[in-house]
């Protein structure tokens, strides 16, 4: 039987038109994501993100350098959200999320990428960085249903999230796909300004496992629904990969699928701080892996 994604029952329950006029009422005072800025969005006003009322998209395309359940044959329907709630010193995509490369678009636009990237053949719609213009997805996502959307959505985000937004999103994304990028308070604050992040990323994957569970993979290989943890490994260790994976096994679920990435390159600011100023070594990607096998987790990607 075709698996139909949650945000086209809750299309037809008239939830997902409850939580769009929720979402944007929090636009007008923004508390969003877990840094509270308080400003009014609808009135052009911006805070930590640097968005206001309209979602800014870097790019869309099929996505063939996502996990094998993802991709497919056909890739994974990838749409780049510019700018970003964290901002990790040593982003990867610097320029969206820091410089903002891109254009403001209606969800009207969104919605047509998101048709188009299904005609293309995508197996899913996934959302790179969607935590700051959750409002405005969810109503593409109704312009989109509308016109025939009908593949798992994908919630690509760097687990600094509140529970109160991710809980507007129950019973519509189908597949969350958090990062977990610290343990420590203080590598938080000193990379990403966010000493809260091991917390809000603890409380994240809990809720997010309770509304998805486990990933489940149909007998095409495809990832129809459920919950795929990232965790990036750092130089030094400074990711604090041990207490993660020990956490996920312990709290989460030992099933929970890790994909545990090897590609740390220093980009951004990275250079400027002699812990971070180098690619990681085989060696410390294998103890991550020894790490995440002893924890007791049975549903690894390793990229080495």
């Amino acid at each position: 039987m075709r698996y139909v994604p949650r945000y086209v029952r809750a299309y037809e329950t008239g939830v997902l038109d409850e939580r769009i006029v929720q979402a944007y009422a929090i636009l007008e005072k923004c508390t969003l994501c877990p840094r509270e800025c308080k400003v009014n969005r609808l009135k052009g006003e911006k805070g930590i993100c640097k968005t206001g009322e309209l979602a800014r998209v870097a790019s869309y395309f099929p996505h063939f350098g996502e996990e094998a359940p993802l991709v497919g044959q056909y890739g994974s329907g990838t749409i780049f959200i510019s700018y970003c709630n964290l901002l990790c010193i040593y982003c990867q995509n610097y320029e969206l999320s820091h410089l903002g490369e891109g254009r403001e678009v209606s969800c009207e636009k969104i919605a047509q990428m998101m048709l188009s990237l299904q005609y293309q053949g995508c197996h899913n719609i996934n959302i790179v960085t969607p935590t700051h213009v959750v409002p405005q997805i969810l109503e593409a996502l109704k312009i989109a249903v509308e016109k025939g959307l009908s593949v798992p959505l994908v919630y690509n985000t760097s687990g600094y999230e509140k529970i109160e937004t991710l809980k507007l999103l129950d019973g519509i994304v189908d597949i969350y796909m958090p990062d977990f990028k610290y343990w420590d308070p203080e590598v938080a604050k000193k990379y990403s300004k966010s000493p809260d992040y091991p917390q809000r990323a603890r409380e994240a994957l809990k809720e997010m496992y309770r509304q998805v569970g486990d990933l489940h993979i149909n007998e095409m290989g495809l990832a129809e629904y459920g919950l795929l943890v990232r965790h990036l490994v750092l130089p030094h260790g400074l990711a604090g990969t041990k207490e993660v994976m020990n956490f996920i096994a312990k709290e989460i679920s030992p099933y929970t699928y890790v994909n545990i990435m090897a590609q740390y390159r220093p980009c951004g600011e990275a250079y400027r701080d002699p812990l971070i100023n180098r690619p990681i070594t085989i060696e410390e990607y294998e103890e991550a892996i020894q790490a995440a096998i002893k924890a007791g987790l049975k549903r690894l990607h390793r990229q080495i």
